[in-house]
This record gives structure tokens, C-alpha cells and sequence, in this order.
């Protein structure tokens, strides 16, 4: 009787998402009582000890499941029992074991009607291996397969896992908007309590991924709402909680909150740690390496890259970003160069372009920024994303400004302005309107100029964000110059000093063209026809 009640609890823990309790229990009954865990059992088992954290119970109820399908004839349990050791084993970094299931799982089925559930299930590994040779057409097709068959057997994790592994390839071939359909329909499932507590895990993480990745603000915030949620209504849920802590951060940055952000991205490295999960530890560290490096604190921001690194995890462009930050530019240059150049794909470029246009600004390289900021507003255009056409308008009005032209540059400023406010991302928007104030400056409405900059610098100020609010205090108090540029004001004094566009652009380390660009500028900003009027004006108003 003793048994009988220990498994009735069981299962009612299981049933109410108790890991431990239903872990414990049911693992009291297999030692004790073996016979009396069903095929049914035996799988609860091995599902309440992996979201429990213990990885090596899961495995041993589920070689225990493999072995009683077996023995029973029940040949098809056997292969939903070996398919699962092959998905654990993986997760778990034991590709080569992982891959044994499969193949005896795929043995099994070979001597099995054509049309069983069973075969959806190893879809899921066909899937990733064709991933993994990048035939995506393949994986496409095994996805979509993967969705017919969940449907025609009424099985919800399957339907769901197959819209997810289409949405994905279709986001990741530029498709944006309908891949993202397909990973809200998947995720309807999921809010609606249908699919079994692992697949539902990995279909949350895959969205939220998914929405980072294209920088759709947005939708990452509210599913890492409800993933967070999901977490907390399984106290003793330990995979899942990791990547939870990662997408919380993220969001968390974007709310200006980066004290908290912090928090939650050594929050997820101690998890990831703990799971052995290398990369994704990586991931949590370069994320934290960002919100430090926002905040001028360079040193650990380093440090934290250089962890992510270790991982396996390229921190870039935070990375370059930081390089640019203390004045190694020729350094960001070559990096975000390479970088560009080895980078496939919409999706992956859209990641860098917004940190490319930052940095061939900074370096003078505005042929090359005026492009980057093209292709990331074609890109921006495509993919319908309010966090990247935000990035897109930002960098098209900061190459504006760079070039002198702050009647293009004011209208980008204003909406990568409005749309950060959208998203309520507060640092974000207190740079956009460092480049209103910019452009209101370079148009002569200094007074305008001076609010929008104010605003900014309380902004940079109240947020922790030393070196933007640094930089904002400069452009406040700058010494009078003619409204002249530190650069504008170096080309003029070589032009003083008698030199010739090419000379100053050889001293410079700059283009010819980049040069007469300065020039032009100067001439307009004093109200001059020629390099010796301009060297007239200058030393008249001592700015010389």
C-alpha cells in the first residue's frame, strides 16, 4: 500500500510542475519496487530528474525505459526512449554517445510502418544534422515535415518544435516577418499550457533568441515576461533558468537598468557554470562585458570579454566598441572591417552594422559608413523591427553629421529619437538626442541645441553611463570655436601653416576626400570662399 501511495504522489507532483517532490518519490518507488514504474513512469522520472538538475538520473531512467521496450517488444516505446537519451546527451555535450542513440533509434524505426509518430520525433535530429553540413534547403524541408506530422497526430510539442526550426531558417534566410509568425504561432501553444515542460523550455528560448537576434525589442520583452513567469511557477526548474537570466538582462539593459542587468548576467554565468554549458556562459559574460563598458567601466569591461572569449564566445563588437572607447581606433577599424568581411547573412550582419557605423565614423571612414548605414536601413526596411530601424536612423543621422550635412541628419535623429521612446529604452534615446542637439547646433539654433544636449546629459547621468555623459558635457561646455570641430580646427591650422590637401591628409592619416570635406565645412561654418579667407577669419576671432 506503501508504494502504491508513494507513486499516486508521484504523479500528482508531477502533475503540479514539484521536479523534486515527483523526482524523489518516483525514484523511492524504482529503487524499492522497480516493476511498478510504467514505460509512462519511467519517462516522468527521467523528465523530473533533468528540470531538477540531475542529468545522470535522467539518463539512467531513460536507459532503464530504452531497456524495459525492449524486452517487452514495444519496440516504438524503445525508440521515443532513445531519442530522448540522444537529446540529453547532446545537450549535455556528449555528441558521440548522443549520436549511438540516434543511430539505434533510426534501426528501430527502420522496421517500423511508414507513418508513426515516432518518426516526427527523430526529425528533430535530422534536423540539426542537416544544420550542421548548412543544408538549409534540407533543414527546411525536415522542419516542415517535422509540422506535418505533429498535425496529422494530433502531437503539440511537435508542431511547435517544427514551426520553430522553420521560423528560424526563414529568419535566417531575411524572411523576417513570416519566420516570426511562425514562431508566435508556435508560441501560442506554449502560453496555452499544451506542450510537455521540456519542449515547452526550448521553445521559449528558441523565440526569445530569436527576437534578440533581429533586435525586435518588443516581443523579446514580452516573452521573457512570460518565460520568466513560467520559471517562477517551477521552483525547482533548473535548466531554462540560465537563458531566463540572460533575456532578463537584456531587457533589463534596454530599460536603462544596468545595475539589475548585472545582476542577472552573473546570475547566468554562475548557472551556466554550474551546467558545464560553456557558450552560453560565454554569451552571459560578453553581455555583461557591454552593460560595464556603457557604464565607463573599461577595465572590467575587458575583463569580462576576455572571460567570454575563454568560453569560446567572440564579444564582438562589444569588444571593438571598447577598443574605440579608449582611443585605439585603428584597432576597432580593423577589427569591425574584418569582421564585416567574414559575416554572412542579413540577420548576422544586422548585429554588427549598427557598432560598424559607430566605428568608421569615429575613424573618419565616412565612404564606408555611408554604406554600412544603407545596408543596415535595407536590412531595417526588410525585417520590420522597431529596435532596428531605431539603430538604422540613429547611425544614417550620426554619418549625416559626420559629413556636415545636418539637415539630412536632424529628421533620422527625431525618429531613432521616437522610436527608442517607443521602447522605452532610456540610454538609447538620451544618444539620440545628443544628435538632435548636434544637428540643431550644426543648423545655428544654439539654444535648442543646448536643451536637447541638457536633457542627454541627465539622462547619461542618472543612468550611470560615465562615458557618454562625458562626452555629452564636453559638447555643453566646449570653449567657442566658430562652431568648428576639434578635427575642422586641426585641418585649419595645417592650412595655416601653409600646407596643401594632400600634405594634411598624409599628417592626418586621412583621404584627400575626407579632407576637402573638412574644408567645405569649415568654409560654411565661417562664412568664407577660400582657404585664405578662412585663415583670415580664424585668427581675427583667435581661433588659432
Amino acid at each position: 500500500m506503501g508504494i502504491v501511495d508513494d507513486l499516486e504522489q508521484a504523479r500528482q507532483a508531477f502533475e503540479r510542475r514539484d521536479w523534486t517532490a515527483a523526482y524523489q518519490r518516483l525514484s523511492t518507488v524504482g529503487d524499492q519496487e522497480p516493476d511498478e514504474l510504467t514505460p509512462d513512469d519511467l519517462l516522468s522520472l527521467a523528465t523530473a530528474a533533468y528540470l531538477a538538475g540531475d542529468d545522470d538520473a535522467c539518463i539512467r531512467a531513460l536507459q532503464r525505459g530504452y531497456q524495459a521496450g525492449i524486452e517487452r517488444g514495444d519496440t516504438l516505446r524503445a525508440i521515443r526512449f532513445a531519442f530522448w537519451l540522444g537529446l540529453v546527451l547532446n545537450v549535455r555535450g556528449e555528441a558521440a554517445v548522443a549520436s549511438g542513440w540516434v543511430a539505434r533509434a533510426q534501426r528501430l524505426l527502420a522496421g517500423q510502418p511508414a507513418d508513426v509518430v515516432e518518426r516526427g520525433y527523430l526529425l528533430i535530429h535530422d534536423f540539426f544534422r542537416c544544420l550542421d553540413r548548412q543544408d538549409f534547403a534540407g533543414a527546411l524541408r525536415v522542419g516542415t515535415e517535422m509540422t506535418d506530422l505533429g498535425r496529422r497526430f494530433s502531437n503539440d510539442d511537435l508542431v511547435a518544435q517544427g514551426l520553430v526550426c522553420q521560423g528560424r531558417l526563414l529568419i535566417y534566410a531575411g524572411r523576417v516577418p513570416d519566420g516570426l509568425t511562425l514562431l508566435d504561432e508556435a508560441m501560442v501553444a506554449v502560453a496555452a499550457g499544451e506542450l510537455s515542460p521540456i519542449f515547452a523550455g526550448n521553445v521559449y528560448c528558441a523565440m526569445i533568441e530569436a527576437c534578440q537576434e533581429v533586435l525586435d525589442f518588443g516581443r523579446a520583452s514580452a516573452w521573457t515576461s512570460a518565460l520568466t513567469r513560467w520559471c517562477d511557477s517551477q521552483p525547482d526548474l533548473v535548466p531554462f533558468t540560465g537563458q531566463c537570466a540572460v533575456h532578463r538582462g537584456q531587457i533589463l539593459r534596454l530599460r536603462g537598468a544596468f545595475t539589475e542587468a548585472l545582476e542577472e548576467f552573473e546570475l547566468a554565468c554562475r548557472r551556466y557554470a554550474a551546467s558545464r554549458s560553456q557558450a552560453a556562459a560565454g554569451l552571459a559574460l560578453s553581455e555583461q562585458g557591454d552593460v560595464l563598458r556603457i557604464r565607463g567601466d573599461l577595465a572590467r569591461a575587458e575583463t569580462s570579454y576576455e572571460q567570454a572569449s575563454g568560453f569560446g564566445h567572440e564579444p564582438q563588437p562589444g569588444l571593438a566598441l571598447l577598443w574605440l572607447a579608449r582611443g585605439r581606433t585603428p584597432a576597432a577599424l580593423a577589427a569591425i572591417r574584418r569582421l564585416l568581411a567574414e559575416t554572412p547573412g542579413p540577420v548576422q550582419r544586422a548585429r554588427l552594422l549598427p557598432a560598424a557605423v559607430e566605428i568608421l565614423v569615429a575613424g573618419e571612414c565616412h565612404d564606408e559608413a555611408e554604406r554600412a548605414g544603407s545596408e543596415l536601413t535595407e536590412i531595417a526596411a526588410a525585417f520590420g523591427c522597431t529596435g532596428l530601424r531605431a539603430m538604422a536612423a540613429y547611425g544614417t543621422g550620426l554619418v549625416a553629421l559626420a559629413v556636415g550635412d545636418p539637415d539630412r541628419a536632424l529628421p533620422q535623429a527625431r525618429l531613432a529619437n521616437r522610436l527608442w521612446s517607443d521602447l522605452q529604452a532610456p540610454y538609447e534615446v538620451a544618444r539620440a538626442r545628443v544628435l538632435v542637439g548636434r544637428a540643431f547646433r550644426g543648423l545655428g539654433d544654439e539654444d535648442s541645441a543646448t536643451a536637447e544636449l541638457t536633457a542627454a546629459f541627465q539622462t547619461f547621468s542618472e543612468l550611470g553611463a560615465v562615458s557618454c555623459r562625458e562626452d555629452t558635457g564636453r559638447l555643453l561646455h566646449r570653449p567657442s570655436a566658430g562652431g568648428l570641430t576639434p578635427r575642422e580646427l586641426e585641418v585649419l591650422r595645417l592650412v595655416a601653416d601653409g600646407h596643401s590637401n594632400t600634405e594634411i591628409a598624409q599628417r592626418l592619416v586621412l583621404s584627400d576626400k575626407t579632407v576637402a570635406r573638412h574644408l567645405s565645412n569649415i568654409f560654411g561654418k565661417l562664412a568664407v570662399p577660400s582657404r585664405t579667407a578662412a585663415v583670415a577669419s580664424a585668427r581675427e576671432h583667435n581661433l588659432l
